[in-house]
């Protein structure tokens, strides 16, 4: 797989900006990207939809407020050939975030291509009991914000519809953790749901239900009402499946 030349002149406009403290940069995600497009144009009938952002990290000896300065410069060309803002970390920031950002940083190490420099990640691995306490983390962070949440919509149906659209997206992100932390190779989010209701031996549907809000502008107050039960009782459950998850 070729590096976009996109990438290529984002490591020359950084190297300006940083010089020899530029230690290395890599490309990441560029085999889950390829696969997302083609899915995503199958089912595509007017080719409207935006193609997605290129991502890179980009690890320095030291990083100043003139650096970031510096950067913001660019990030209008940038985002204008496809790349994402790229992620930029000290070399001592870099050694000491993977153990807290297992999932994050194990995604990049699964799937990325050197650019310049050395491999950050050369001989690096993810801990499962890093992951295990990220997604419990995750979880009970979920859990404790639909309870307050669901107090703080005082009975009304219209804020519970709000509050289950509005936590979609990290739900489902906690899903994908939990693929992530079970070795499931998944390409959505829908996956993760299935997977999860699977493990859990959920027949409802819920979470799958739950994840396809994720994007949509409001559901009625009748139908969240329904949904919040089930929704509320996976959480609990997945706080208790991961509590006692063991590989």
């Amino acid at each position: 797989m070729a590096i976009p030349d996109a990438v290529t002149a984002l490591e020359r406009d950084l190297r300006g900006i940083f010089g020899q403290r530029l230690q290395s940069m890599v490309v990441y995600g560029l085999r889950a990207r390829d696969a997302r497009r083609d899915a995503e144009g199958s089912h595509a009938a007017d080719g409207s939809q935006h193609a997605p952002l290129t991502h890179t990290l980009a690890v320095v000896d030291a990083l100043s407020t003139e650096d970031l300065r510096a950067c913001t410069g660019h990030i209008e060309r940038w985002q204008g050939h496809g790349l994402d803002t790229p992620l930029l970390v000290t070399s001592h920031e870099f050694g000491r975030s993977l153990d807290v950002f297992p999932f994050e940083f194990g995604a990049i190490l699964a799937d990325h291509m050197l650019v310049s420099g050395s491999d950050p990640f050369d001989g690096l691995s993810v801990e499962p009991a890093d992951q295990r306490r990220a997604c419990e983390v995750q979880a009970r962070g979920h859990l404790l914000h639909l309870r307050e949440a669901f107090l703080e919509t005082r009975g009304h149906g219209d804020a519970l519809a709000v509050l289950i659209v509005e936590s979609a997206p990290a739900f489902a992100a906690l899903l994908t953790s939990v693929a992530h932390l079970d070795g499931v190779e998944i390409r959505d989010a829908a996956a993760a749901a299935r997977h999860v209701e699977r493990r859990l031996e959920l027949t409802s549907g819920a979470a799958t239900a739950v994840v396809a809000l994720v994007g949509v502008g409001e559901i009625a107050s009748a139908e969240a009402e329904r949904m919040f039960p089930p929704y509320l009782d996976i959480v609990e459950r997945l706080v208790r499946y991961i509590d006692l998850w063991k590989r």
